[in-house]
Parts: structure tokens; sequence; C-alpha cells
């Protein structure tokens, strides 16, 4: 018999969490933007500790959109030295707990000392078993289909590819995410109910849950709502629910998912 935790790993291995809320969160408090951005950062590493122990196989975080360029250019350099930081703090701790970092996003916008830093941490936890961790940052789901399509369309136009050889699995290969399932679970916290630009192709048949919790106050409690309430629900991927369980008769062997 399976425990709630290998249940819930078999059930949702992808999660993708649009953190919101740090400046809410330090405006409350009578405090500057930053200490919310701080908080946020002991959130991520809270988020990271708990897939662990559920067993979840993806997170996906986005921590940086392509729209954030526009604020404050101080407030942008603050949570790049929060990056900065995050990575140098967390390196140690993710290559023993089998975390792979993996980026998403535009990263050419992104400074020399960032993206140097990214690279590192890649390439120094890609045998990370365990989890994989993504960081969307400069990150915007328009814009990734965009590029994925020009990369198609100079295949096409150098000869190697024919306009009816792409179909959806092909687009899919040239994203950003290639290779990960598609998240099972979007949450998004501070109350807000939408999904920003984030993942806009991998969403398409993800459950999602809204929370009014700032971002710094996420953490275990909040997941185990969000999980509850995930595993309460039914997937349908389009079928009806006599062609779910005709199917689940007929394979008993495989999980619905």
């Amino acid at each position: 018999m399976m425990t709630p935790e290998q249940t819930l790993s078999a059930q949702l291995r992808h999660l993708a969490i649009i953190m919101d809320g740090n400046g809410r969160w330090a405006q409350q408090r009578g405090l500057p933007r930053l200490a919310g951005h701080q908080q946020g950062a002991e959130a991520v590493i809270r988020t990271v500790d708990e897939c662990l122990r559920l067993g979840v196989r993806y997170l996906t975080l986005f921590a940086f959109s392509s729209e954030n360029w526009g604020r404050p250019e101080h407030e942008v350099a603050t949570l790049m030295e929060l990056l900065l930081k995050f990575l140098s703090s967390q390196r140690t701790k993710m290559l023993e707990n089998g975390v792979q970092l993996r980026v998403i996003g535009d990263r050419e916008r992104l400074s020399d000392a960032v993206q140097k830093a990214l690279y590192e941490g890649e390439k120094q936890t890609e045998t990370g078993d365990r989890l994989t961790l993504t960081l969307a940052l400069s990150y915007g789901g328009r814009n990734e289909i965009v590029r994925a399509v020009r990369t198609l369309a100079t295949k096409v136009a150098d000869g190697f590819l024919t306009p009816e050889q792409i179909d959806g699995a092909l687009l899919e290969a040239n994203l950003d995410t290639h290779g990960m399932p598609s998240p099972d679970l979007l949450i998004r916290t501070s109350g807000e109910m939408r999904i920003s630009n984030f993942l806009l192709w991998q969403l398409a048949y993800a459950e999602l849950y809204f929370t009014d919790t700032l971002w710094p106050d996420f953490g275990r409690d909040e997941i185990q709502r969000a999980t509850d309430v995930f595993q309460m629900r039914q997937r349908r991927f389009g079928l009806t629910e006599e062609q779910l369980t005709t199917k689940k008769n007929a394979h008993p062997e495989e999980k619905s998912h």
C-alpha cells in the first residue's frame, strides 16, 4: 500500500508556481520591498524542501517575467542580487539533495554575471535526479512560442523541414521546457486569478489553484491545501467520465493523471 506521499507523487509530477505578493507583504508591514523579496527567497527554499519530501519530480517557478524589466531599475538590480545570493547559498544543498537546476527564458537580457552564475549552477547540478528546479527568468510565454516558431521557420527556409512536418510535438520540442512533462498543477499566490503569460503552451491541461496567501508566507501548510484539492479533481483531458472509467478498467495498472 502506497503512502500519501507516494500516491501524490504518482499524480503530481510537475508543479508550477507563480510567486506573487512580495511587495504587498512588505507594504502591509511598513517594510521596503526588498524585505518582501528576501522573505520570498526563503519561501522558495521551503517549497523546494517540501517538493523533495513529497516526491515531486519537477518544480517550475516564475521568478522574473519579461515584463518585470519595466520595474524601477534599483528593484531589478536588487532582484538580480538576490538571485545571485540564492544560487551561491543553495548550490551545495542542491548537490546534496539531487536537485538539478534549469533555467528558461530570454537569457540574453540578463547581465553577464547572472548568466555565468546560472550556467555554472546548471552545469554543476546536471546529474541531480530527484527534483528538476526550473527558474523562469526574463520569461514570457508568448516570447517563448515566438522563439520556437522562428527556429522552425529557419529550418523550413534552410530546407531541413517542410511546413507539413510541423505539428504540436515538434513545436513542443523547440520550447524552453523541452524534455519536461507539462505541469499537472499551477499554483498562484496573492489572490490574483490569471496566468500572466506563464507557460501558455504547457498549461493547457493543468489544474489551477489560486490562494490569497502572499508568497513570503507560502509554505508546507499551503502546499498541503493545494495538493489536497488537486487530488480531489478528476483530470479528463477532453474525455468523458465514462470514457475514463472504461480506460481505467481496461488498464488497471495505469495511474489516472
